[in-house]
């Protein structure tokens, strides 16, 4: 009896980029093919959907359970949403940078549109090019 090597459940970007390449396949397909399922001591597969379901709500960033910020510390959970301050400044705000795990320092390209403002992050890569 040939055994079959279980995949580590996938996470995170990796996870989202696996279920677009099953987009035809069914939700139960996309989450074996995940990893998110277990093997019972008779061999038969069982498909574990809330894990699977719960990991790409993570994978998304949507926050159900009233939590703000990993940790279990307070604070404001980010909107996407800000406005122009009375001195003209536009603030990010630290629940973005964590989220992106910016530290201090790092740089970005900033580019305007008609109605749009645009940053990329520079690499210390790209710069030394």
């Amino acid at each position: 009896m040939s055994k079959k090597k279980k995949i580590e459940p996938l996470l995170g970007e990796a996870l989202l980029k696996k279920v677009k390449e099953l987009e035809n396949h069914s939700k139960e397909e996309k989450a074996r093919e995940c990893g998110y399922y277990t093997v019972t001591k008779n061999g038969v597969e069982r498909v574990n959907m809330m894990k699977f379901l719960n990991a790409l709500i993570d994978a998304e960033g949507i926050e159900l359970d009233g939590k703000q910020n990993i940790n279990g510390r307070g604070g404001r959970s980010a909107s996407y949403r800000i406005s122009v301050q009375s001195n003209g400044n536009l603030l990010i705000g630290s629940a973005y940078t964590k989220q992106m795990e910016l530290k201090p320092g790092d740089e970005f390209e900033i580019s305007l549109g008609r109605k749009h403002i645009h940053l990329k992050q520079i690499d210390q890569l790209d710069e030394e090019a």
